[in-house]
């Protein structure tokens, strides 16, 4: 299971945030080591001096009933037997240890601090001076909710700081997701405009480079078109004239002529092919269609009068398809398994919503390839050679895996169980 994301942008966006919370944490460790604890021991002074004040002639833990009446009158220290502090609020009253020790060294002996929070913020302590009395002293501006905001703004500044650097990482990221959709589109052999050079000086040169890159390789691939259209016509011209020189010869040599008439035809396939595999149909724009029209109009066309072919129409979405390309991809996948198989072959067509993908197959009844064979049958020039005969140049499975990957989707063959052989080929529902 993945945990940490595995993108620039992920992770940076993760290590900003990262920071940000250890330097809230930092910040929240200092705020209280260096205000709230230095404001806490004068409170704790304070108390202790009041304490004091209360005690400071006594020798006894007696007080006049008066005394303590208008003590308690002007400054609100109340002194209490237990029993009586119990019933004022003392039971309710939480124990705070460290707040304990800390008034114990200030009053020279082992001293009590118990804290209750109503209508009032009320401190109860036991002093030393006095162990049978209670202590309470009012104090105003410290309820637990006043530190609420801190917590509260701290936490503001850090979704907002977390925010910011993820716009600032996205702006930052967002040639380079232009920088793979055009990497993706040159690797499908359509070659968009010139991207924009901005970003940083980094991005920028990446940019400039890939622009230069992609101009490279569309004018080599302009250049070998135009030689492989050179050759395919300076060939076609003297097949022509070797054509009709043969249809001139006399019926005597009737069996040469048949067979240079075959060699002539043999020899334009091998140049269809070459053109077929050069081209690809990359100028093809992919638009929505159906998967099931499409293949039902290809075996309208190449089914035989003397062959069957079994069609399985499964329930199929629209996808964007390159109608000319994948119309080749299966016609030559037809022809293959017409040619090279003698019994019915059978096409399904469906689709894999889960995975993002539709999908035809096309199986025959032959006798199947080597699986050790398989994956070098893609290769131009390569022929199964022991399974599938020599007829052809050999680029016929390499021109549907040009098509197929310029598409997006795969292509695999598979020996079937009960013997033939099965091509699948997936093209995603979605470019």
């Amino acid at each position: 299971m993945k945990v940490l994301p595995r993108s620039a942008f992920g992770q940076t966006v993760l290590l900003i945030g990262f920071l940000l919370f250890v330097n809230q944490v930092v910040s929240y460790i200092s705020f209280a080591l260096y205000v709230i604890e230095p404001n806490q021991q004068q409170i704790n002074q304070l108390l202790a001096k009041q304490i004091r004040v209360v005690f400071i002639d006594l020798n006894d833990a007696h007080l006049s009933p008066k005394m303590a009446e208008a003590f308690h009158r002007e400054t609100g220290i109340g002194v209490y037997r237990e029993e009586d502090a119990l019933k004022l609020g003392l039971a309710s009253a939480g124990y705070y240890p460290y707040r304990s020790e800390q008034m114990s060294a200030l009053l020279g002996g082992s001293a009590e601090v118990r804290i209750s929070q109503g209508d009032e913020y009320l401190f109860w302590i036991r002093p030393p001076q006095a162990p049978n009395l209670w202590v309470k002293i009012p104090l105003l501006g410290l309820e637990e909710a006043n530190f609420s905001p801190l917590i509260f703004f701290l936490g503001i500044i850090g979704v907002l700081s977390v925010a910011g650097g993820w716009l600032f990482v996205r702006q930052l990221n967002r040639p380079l997701k232009s920088l793979q959709r055009a990497a993706e589109d040159v690797g499908r052999g359509d070659f968009p405009e010139p991207l924009t050079e901005h970003g940083t000086s980094e991005i920028m040169a990446v940019t400039q480079a890939f622009n230069h890159m992609s101009k490279g390789i569309k004018q080599l691939e302009d250049d070998r078109n135009l030689l492989m259209a050179g050759i395919s016509h300076d060939l076609r011209t003297p097949l022509t004239r070797i054509r009709l020189a043969s249809e001139m010869m006399s019926e005597l040599d009737e069996f040469l002529t048949d067979g240079i008439e075959n060699d002539i035809d043999d020899m334009n396939n091998i140049i269809d092919q070459f053109i077929d595999y050069l081209r690809h149909d990359s100028k093809d724009k992919a638009e929505l269609g159906d998967l099931n029209v499409l293949v039902e109009e290809v075996l309208n066309v190449e089914t035989p009068a003397n062959r069957h072919i079994l069609f399985t129409a499964n329930d199929c979405p629209a996808i964007p398809l390159r109608h000319v390309a994948v119309k080749r991809a299966l016609a030559n996948l037809i022809q293959n398994a017409l040619r090279y198989t003698q019994g019915d072959i059978e096409v399904i067509t469906g689709h894999d919503k889960a995975k993002g993908f539709a999908y035809f197959i096309v199986s025959d009844q032959g006798v199947g390839i080597p699986d050790d064979e398989i994956e070098h049958l893609f290769q131009p020039f390569t022929q199964g050679d022991k399974a599938r005969g020599t007829e052809g140049s050999g680029l016929g499975l390499a021109i549907i895996k040009r098509i197929v990957d310029t598409h997006g989707g795969r292509v695999e063959l598979s020996n079937k169980v009960t013997g033939g052989l099965q091509a699948k080929v997936y093209l995603p529902l979605k470019f």
